[in-house]
């Protein structure tokens, strides 16, 4: 579908509104005017008066057009004009579309955002309500999850003091590859050789960072470890991690130490207890659906049996807060399916349980092999039933977020108890504060203030991590030099 920008160079800003309401009509930027083909032309002019914003959308045969504009006086304001572009854009595409997606004109990862940073700045939920109405023509539904998880991040923000950062560790293994996984994650099937030396580098980091820390000043003030699956380390690999943590961290001052088990099959009695004896008190474990033959066709080596008896074994160890989650829109499952998935978990009363809408991500084997999908509409009667049970059951929105080419362009969100909040993801996610990732494929965000982050990447992949360990550690050190000045 062509996109013919005319007065302005915002490319980024309507091309991500474009792909998201049109996903299966490739984007063809051009540079030339078009005339008698689908796609759109989006315009900026400056008047005497106003900055007008105008986009013409054809698609399938139908052609609509829009405006929207602010006073002249406004036009140094970057984000103002950007925002009367993708105004302008969403209004005519919609028309000629048909629909109104759930979150309306808004396109990127973190829409609580705006409502969280309105909300901050001394508005009222009503107003923050009527700001996501009638700026970004979000639905009723995603304004109150919105609204609802803003909330929550103004009350996690409440607990951070200027020096306060959370640590990420990363264990790029997994028993084996899921179907609809994109994260670079390395099957121990394969390459199990490298998780001995992977785990010798990354206790050199933490005992790096764990110094520079020290000498920084600077409280840890939530900890996650994730992956991958880490536990797919055995109990004695996961002893030894964990033995490294205490050593070189501090943590008296964190508010809690995550866990992802993530998958049933690497999780017995014996680990679940060596993980709570290290300070764990966080579980996550994440069935993905209550179903035999959905788990079988995205490529899950444990059936549902496993999934209550880990869960049975968590509790057993002394984890008080357990978090499950459940992708909606997996291959063969339907409405009924997952929904009875939902009940499933519910059942259990875990602390957290957060829903996914499936992602069909380019380096993820669903991606070329999209059999027996439920269609967009379906997921949306899924995620709508499922926030009616989990509110009916005493469940909270807490955080959210969007990903490019998700089901319906949905959301995914963490639902809580009251009081069981994971703080992490709040802090991870609304990049409320620095957030340090230690092993392969983790992202140091480094938050110098107004919502400004610098970004340094660990290497994804196990073979290179172990390789650039010293490049890693000289990484650490530029990292606390600008945490030093702030």
């Amino acid at each position: 579908m062509k996109l013919y920008l005319k007065g302005h160079n915002e490319l980024y800003a309507v091309e991500q509104l474009q792909l998201q309401l049109f996903p299966d009509e490739p984007t063809d930027t051009v540079t030339e005017p078009f005339s008698g083909e689908e796609g759109a032309v989006s315009a900026l002019s400056q008047g005497k008066t106003w900055i007008t914003a105008t986009a013409k959308v054809t698609w399938h045969g139908r052609t609509a057009r829009a405006i929207r504009r602010i006073p002249l006086s406004q036009g140094g304001d970057v984000r103002l004009r950007r925002r009367i572009l993708q105004q302008a854009y969403f209004l005519a595409a919609t028309e000629v579309l048909g629909i109104t997606p759930p979150w309306g004109a808004l396109s990127g990862v973190r829409p609580t955002k705006l409502s969280t940073w309105h909300m901050q700045e001394g508005g009222t939920e009503r107003s923050a309500d009527r700001m996501l109405r009638d700026v970004y023509f979000v639905t009723p539904e995603r304004r109150r999850l919105a609204i609802d998880c803003s909330r929550h991040t103004i009350e996690a923000a409440s607990l951070l003091e200027k020096k306060d950062l959370s640590l990420y560790i990363g264990i790029p293994f997994c028993p084996t590859r899921c179907a609809y996984c994109s994260f670079v994650s390395q099957s121990v099937e394969k390459f199990g050789k490298f998780l001995e030396p992977y785990l010798d580098a990354l206790i050199r980091e933490i005992a790096y960072t764990g110094k520079l820390l020290r000498q920084s000043g600077y409280r840890i003030r939530s900890l996650y470890m994730g992956g991958g699956t880490p536990t797919t380390l055995s109990a004695r690999q996961m002893e030894r991690l964990l033995a490294a943590v205490n050593e070189h961290f501090d943590l008296s001052g964190c508010l809690e130490f995550t866990v992802e088990g993530g998958r049933p099959d690497t999780l017995d009695l014996e680990k679940l207890q060596v993980i709570h004896a290290g300070g764990a008190d966080r579980m996550s474990i994440n069935p993905q659906t209550m179903s035999d033959e959905v788990l079988r066709r995205i490529g899950r080596s444990h059936d549902v049996k496993q999934i209550y008896e880990a869960y049975e074994a968590a509790q057993k160890a002394g984890f008080k807060v357990i978090n499950m989650d459940l992708i909606a829109g997996l291959p063969g499952d339907t409405e009924a399916g997952f929904l009875s998935s939902v009940r499933k978990v519910i059942e259990l009363e875990p602390g957290n349980i957060t829903v996914h809408t499936l992602a069909l991500k380019k380096a993820a084997a669903l991606y070329s092999q999209r059999h027996d999908l439920p269609a967009g509409e379906a997921v949306a009667r899924m995620l709508d039933e499922t926030e009616r049970l989990l509110r009916e059951a005493g469940y909270e929105p807490y955080y959210l977020y969007r990903q490019k080419y998700m089901s319906g362009s949905f959301e995914n969100v963490g639902w809580c108890k009251p009081g069981t909040m994971s703080v992490y993801n709040i802090y991870m996610m609304e990049e409320l504060h620095t957030i340090l990732s230690l092993g392969g494929g983790g992202m140091n965000k480094v938050n110098t203030g107004h919502n400004q982050l610098e970004r340094y990447h660990n290497p994804k992949i196990p073979q290179d991590y172990i390789a650039r360990i010293d490049t890693i550690l000289e990484q650490k050190d530029a990292i606390f030099e600008i945490l030093d000045t702030l």
